[in-house]
Formats: structure tokens, sequence, C-alpha cells
């Protein structure tokens, strides 16, 4: 008797283990299943954050591109500048019209233009609808 029942124990031990191990396996299986899904998960957002990275650094290098360009067009609007002010110095009829140009901002008229600037009326006519603001 007591050695049917240590046989009987014994095989309820043994189902039981079996029982153990079955539901371990299948959780196991379960496990992996997740893990391989983020193994996917992780490798997609590396390869996106690889195309993110390569996009920002293709958009700094144009960035720094442009700005070299500006930085140029800037000097060369800083020189024609200069230039074009050292000829209107050097030029007294093209500070007359300068002058005159001010004059019809600040709302001169024809005869203002003519007395002030010495200009002849077709040409104060003219600068008054070319520079004019009505």
């Amino acid at each position: 008797m007591i050695g049917d029942e240590i046989l009987i124990a014994a095989l309820v031990y043994v189902i039981a283990s079996l029982g153990l191990a079955f539901f371990q396996q299948k959780q196991t299986a379960k496990l992996k299943a997740k893990v391989d899904a983020l193994t996917v998960l992780v490798k997609e957002s590396d390869r996106q954050r690889e195309a993110v990275k390569r996009e920002l650094q293709e958009l700094r290098s144009g960035t720094i591109g442009v700005g070299k360009r500006m930085l140029e067009l800037e000097k060369k609007t800083s020189q024609q500048d200069a230039r074009l002010d050292e000829a209107n110095q050097q030029d007294p009829q093209a500070k007359l019209y300068t002058r005159a140009m001010k004059m019809v901002d600040l709302g001169a008229g024809v005869e203002e233009l003519i007395h002030e600037c010495e200009l002849p009326k077709a040409e104060a006519e003219l600068i008054i609808r070319l520079h004019g603001k009505g």
C-alpha cells in the first residue's frame, strides 16, 4: 500500500512536472515571438533614424551653401553700393537728381525742383512722374 501511494504520488509529480514543462514551453514560445517582433521594430526604427539623419545632414549642407552664397551676394551688393555712392559723389549732375528725388519724396512740386535744383521743366516733371507718390 505504501508502495502504491508512493507510485501514485510519483505519477502525480511526473504529470505535474510535464504539465509545468509544457506550460513553460508555451510561455517561452510566446516571449520569443514578442522578442522577434520587437527586434523587427527596433531594426525598422534604426533604419528610419538613419534616413532622417542623412536628410538632416543634406539640409545642413544645403543651408551652409545658401549661407555662403548669401554672404557673397551681400559683399557684392555692398561693393556695388560703394561704387554707386562714389560715382554719385563724383558726378555733380547726379547729386542734383538725387536731391530732386529726395525733394519729390518730401512732396516738392515742379516749380520747387526748377528753382532749387536748376532743372528744366521737362526734367522736373519727369522726375515727379517717376518718383512721385501719386
